[in-house]
């Protein structure tokens, strides 16, 4: 699909939904509180703000077209982000939010109409009022609920117990975290009170799924700065991500030297399709560092002589992306624990009546937290960065610490 027919489709898509919340919320407003020249002139100032961005990107898209340049006038920052690029995207993010309450309320009406009809006027007072409190609620929440989600970081214990475990290895911390994702929005105030709660966990051994840069080379080592600043006694362990390839976008093994390299200098090693093993007394925990990403899949030929070779008294799988078939490989040979990042826990998850929606649930079912497979369990972490837009939505940063039990 062409870049120009993609554009086309999401600036329909954008007028569809603009217009359907727009009529819906004026027309219950004015049920309310009748015909009013300043809820026209709301309205219009709303419309006017929400599509700044969208006439500046069309604008940017002619003059691109008219002198045949090959990039977008698209400013980062300040200015243009404060004023033109969030208010857009969390503008839109309200609207969505709320037609997936109205879009309800609307069907309910639409069905129960007919068998109403004397009541026809309070059942237009009882939809009118909803859909306004549905709107008033949603344009309180969502932007507070951003900002909570940027500041935020939750830090979840879990527990693997396993029949027989080593007493050497019997509350032995595992601190594991994914998406990093150093970027000019991922900056040193983020990355440091990240890193300074997995520090407090103080963990006996820190995993990382991938993702440690977003894009560009500018950002790698600030990345390996902070990941070297954390503390475990055996060490910094990373597998690679998608975003690892992409720092110079049309080499992607000087990328993931380039990452790799600097990892390694603050003494944090980024492993492609590994295993290694970590002591604690006679006992040892076997981890597989699988490369499984956009880019570079492993071969399942190497997989399976990778996985074979595990012979940990606890075995874990660490990748980026949760696949399935990754995952039936470490079932298939006893693995005691699967880690992955890469989904952001969803990042942008809309609230719904019995189930919460995300764009994620297209690629995997294993969007966020535990599943537990056979005797094997499966961690999602929902880690710290952010992709496409700079924003989180009912998806809080996560630091997930698990600790190994002996089952009783």
């Amino acid at each position: 699909m062409s870049f120009i027919l993609q554009l086309f489709l999401a600036v329909s898509l954008l007028i569809i939904i603009e217009f359907y919340f727009y009529k819906r919320l004026t027309a219950s407003l004015k049920t309310l509180l009748g015909s009013s020249a300043k809820i026209r002139t709301g309205s219009l100032v709303f419309l006017g703000i929400i599509n700044l961005y969208p006439v500046y990107m069309l604008f940017s898209l002619l003059i691109v077209r008219l002198t045949h340049g090959s990039t977008y006038l698209q400013p980062q920052g300040g200015f243009f982000d404060y004023l033109i690029f969030f208010p857009f995207v969390i503008l839109v993010l309200y609207i969505a939010q709320s037609l997936l309450f109205i879009l309800p309320v609307d069907l309910l009406r639409l069905v129960i109409s007919p068998f109403l009809k004397k009541h026809r006027q309070k059942v237009g007072l009882i939809s009118a009022w909803t859909i306004v409190g549905i709107s008033a609620a949603f344009f309180v929440y969502v932007p507070l609920r951003i900002i909570y989600d940027y500041k935020g970081i939750e830090v979840r214990q879990v527990e693997l117990r396993k029949s027989g475990l080593p007493e050497s290895l019997n509350n032995y911390k595992i601190a594991f975290i994914a998406d990093v994702q150093a970027d000019s929005y991922n900056n040193r105030k983020r990355l440091g009170k990240y890193m300074d709660r997995v520090n407090e966990a103080k963990p006996d051994l820190v995993l990382v799924g991938g993702d440690v840069i977003t894009e560009t080379p500018d950002y790698i080592d600030l990345a390996a700065e902070y990941l070297g600043d954390i503390k475990s006694r055996m060490g910094v362990f990373s597998c690679i991500g998608d975003h690892d390839h992409w720092a110079y976008k049309d080499d992607n093994s000087r990328s993931i030297r380039a990452v790799s390299t600097a990892l390694h200098g603050k003494k944090v090693d980024m492993l492609d399709n590994q295993n290694r093993v970590f002591k604690a007394g006679e006992s040892a925990i076997g981890v597989t560092f699988v490369t499984n990403t956009y880019v570079d899949r492993i071969a399942p030929d190497i997989l399976k002589d990778l996985t074979k070779s595990n012979k940990g008294d606890v075995k874990i799988l660490l990748t980026h992306q949760p696949s399935q078939y990754l995952v039936d490989r470490a079932k298939e040979e006893n693995y005691d624990l699967f880690l992955a990042g890469h989904t952001h826990g969803g990042q942008i998850t809309f609230l719904f009546p019995f189930h919460d929606l995300t764009f994620t649930q297209i690629e995997t079912k294993y969007v966020k937290g535990d599943f537990h497979i056979g005797n094997m369990l499966m961690v999602v972490t929902r880690g710290l960065g952010m992709s496409s837009i700079p924003f989180r939505y009912n998806s809080t940063p996560e630091i997930t610490v698990i600790t190994l039990k002996k089952a009783s």
